[in-house]
């Protein structure tokens, strides 16, 4: 619409104008191609979103599918209804010599008598303190933290709360009930409920001895949210024999579905003997504990509990005509009930179900004399068939994949998730000796971090294959080609600066700015250098430092309105940082508006002074081969 409205402002300028339609279609059919392969350009960068899967895919595909469509919607906008619009409402009064507004001639020449002048006679020191901006932007992402998924900013607060394997339902309700009540001594402290052990058909396996508190927050505080769980943590500290590790119940929930473990950080160990898993997982408990901000990491509750063992003697049984399928069948009916019949009680149908009483499912001497069938309908005393006797075994017996494994589960007390998880693999590989046969995986948030990051790069550069082959069709010439994707590190030094400024963590949110600036920078890029062809092909231009400064002056409007509406636009999810809901769109905010700050002031420096300092034959041949860019 910038360029329709500036053609016809030029033509009514002139003696014998010519119709505004036609104005209109030659000042539609200039920028088209250039809108074109910048759109395209835009879809391309964001396709990597695409094949993101899991939390973060389902998180992140909808920016991306929602960009995708936006902007094929907006280029068949831009190229059918907006030339209609314009035809309506753009109409210049013939004969009248049509300038720019006061704001727009008074920007143009602030920038031609600073910015333009010193990038075009100074190319190398600009490129200079660009490197040098670039460095710094560098050094900015290695000293900041990193993590999946930005913190969700939850009103409620989950605490999980473990005590003695083998603790009775009683006992742990007891506990539950002093730790309601010290935590509803807060002030911030609303409500407390607490849930112990689980469902009978509850998606999370926990024994009795697991408690899960839910705590809710009152708005009348003057602490803020971190010093109220500080002192929740410390209070729950205080409870002898549990240990307790804080999280809220969307990370809870998150990190289930990632690893099978409520936290963030699961750390797995495979192998085949129990004991030896628990000595192990005792172990790295004890080294991540070592590291500051892991100090909640919790192993596993396994410990041998009593047991009465059943042990039947095939030789016995086989000679009384009992098979150990049958006795099996027996005693499991026996012991923990069979179903054989329904109770109606009005609307109500209750299973009716048969075993034996509690004195003899606990006693060795009468399992003993318990008759039990055989094959030729005879009946014998178990003690005939089976040695019962009493004994010890773990409370627990978890495998994944066959293979039996013990957890260690670690919620991080900081917010750089990746340093203590790559310090806790470097201590663990060096105080560790893992026996033969067993083996440790880091799982939860930090693996899927890596395995998107590694998803998010690899796509990346296929796309930007892609793209190299897609801007070489339009340009003709590689040196343009490097000079539209010099803009991608330009744009991401204000994006990272201001993250550094005010995150100070990268995410998988981060991830999805830098790639969405970088489109956004890329487009601009291509409209400044297609105009700069276009002048010398179609308005006879030769290629001078005043056809320079006359593209990038004419392209001055149309990229900051473009740079200033994407980031008006983004202004209220900035602002929103500490609001529910914000935690994933803010980072992405953030990112964008420092990376269109940096692609518009350093872009409209850095662009102009390397065409005219090193593009005089790249653009000369561009227009010989008269290339897209050049129409």
């Amino acid at each position: 619409m910038e360029n329709v409205f500036r053609r016809l402002r030029e033509n009514a300028s002139i003696a014998v104008p010519l119709p505004n339609l036609e104005v209109i279609a030659r000042a539609s059919a200039e920028v088209r191609s250039s809108i074109l392969y910048a759109t395209v350009l835009i879809i391309l960068v964001f396709l990597p979103l695409l094949a993101l899967s899991g939390v973060e895919g389902r998180l992140f595909s909808p920016i991306a599918i929602a960009t995708i469509v936006s902007m094929l919607a907006s280029f068949i906008v831009s190229l059918t209804v907006i030339p209609v619009l314009c035809s309506y409402f753009l109409n210049p009064k013939a004969g009248q010599v049509h300038v720019d507004s006061w704001v727009v001639r008074g920007l143009k020449v602030v920038f031609q008598q600073t910015w333009l002048r010193f990038s075009l006679s100074q190319p190398l020191l600009v490129l200079l303190i660009t490197g040098s901006l670039l460095c710094v932007a560098s050094v900015a992402v290695t000293q900041m933290g990193g993590n999946f998924l930005p913190p969700f900013r939850e009103p409620t607060a989950l605490i999980a709360m473990t005590t003695a394997p083998g603790t009775s339902l009683k006992q742990t309700t007891e506990l539950s009930h002093t730790a309601q009540n010290l935590l509803l001594q807060i002030p911030e402290v609303d409500t407390v409920g607490y849930r112990v052990g689980r469902a009978e058909r509850g998606d999370h396996v926990v024994p009795v001895s697991t408690v899960e508190f839910d705590v809710e927050f009152n708005d009348h505080s003057e602490r803020t949210r971190a010093e109220v769980l500080e002192e929740i943590r410390q209070t729950m500290r205080t409870i002898p024999g549990t240990f307790s590790a804080l999280s809220t119940p969307l990370a809870d929930r998150i990190g289930h579905m990632l690893s099978g473990v409520s936290a963030k950080v699961a750390v797995k160990l495979y192998g085949p003997d129990l004991s030896e898993l628990k000595r192990l997982g005792t172990q790295v408990t004890g080294i991540a504990r070592s590291i500051p901000g892991l100090e909640e990491a919790r192993a596993e509750q396994q410990a041998l509990i009593p047991q009465l063992r059943i042990e039947v003697d095939r030789g016995r049984a086989l000679a009384y005509g009992v098979t150990p399928g049958e006795l099996n069948e027996q005693l499991a009916a026996l012991m923990g009930g069979e179903a054989v019949g329904e109770i109606y009680e009005g609307q109500r149908v209750y299973d009716l179900v048969v075993r034996l009483p509690l004195e003899w499912r606990e006693s060795p001497e009468r399992l003993a004399n318990l008759y039990i069938d055989t094959l030729s309908g005879q009946r014998v005393p178990l003690s005939y068939v089976a040695d019962i006797h009493q004994a010890t075994g773990p409370n627990t017996i978890l495998r994944e994949n066959t293979l039996r494994r013990f957890v260690v589960s670690i919620n991080p007390t900081t917010d750089d998730l990746n340093a203590v998880v790559e310090a806790l693999q470097r201590k663990i590989a060096s105080e560790l000796v893992l026996p033969q046969g067993y083996s440790i995986v880091y799982e939860g948030e930090y693996q899927a971090q890596q395995a998107a990051r590694r998803t998010i790069f690899i796509m990346c550069a296929l796309i930007l294959l892609l793209i190299v082959f897609l801007l070489y069709s339009y340009f003709k010439t590689f040196s343009f080609v490097l000079l539209v994707l010099s803009i991608i590190p330009i744009s991401l030094i204000g994006g990272v600066l201001y993250t550094r400024m005010t995150l100070d963590n990268i995410s998988i949110a981060t991830l999805v700015g830098f790639i969405a600036v970088t489109g956004i920078a890329a487009r601009n890029n291509i409209m400044l250098l297609s105009h700069y062809l276009h002048l010398m092909r179609h308005e006879g231009e030769a290629f001078t430092r005043a056809m320079v400064e006359r593209g990038t002056l004419e392209r001055l409007v149309p990229i900051l309105m473009t740079a200033i509406s994407a980031g008006l636009a983004l202004i209220p999810l900035i602002l929103a940082a500490d609001e529910p809901g914000k935690e994933i769109l803010n980072p992405v905010a953030i990112v964008i508006v420092g990376g269109l700050i940096s692609s518009t002031l350093l872009g409209l420096a850095v662009t102009p002074a390397i065409f005219y300092a090193f593009c005089r034959k790249p653009a000369e041949k561009s227009i010989r081969l008269e290339a897209a860019a050049s129409e």
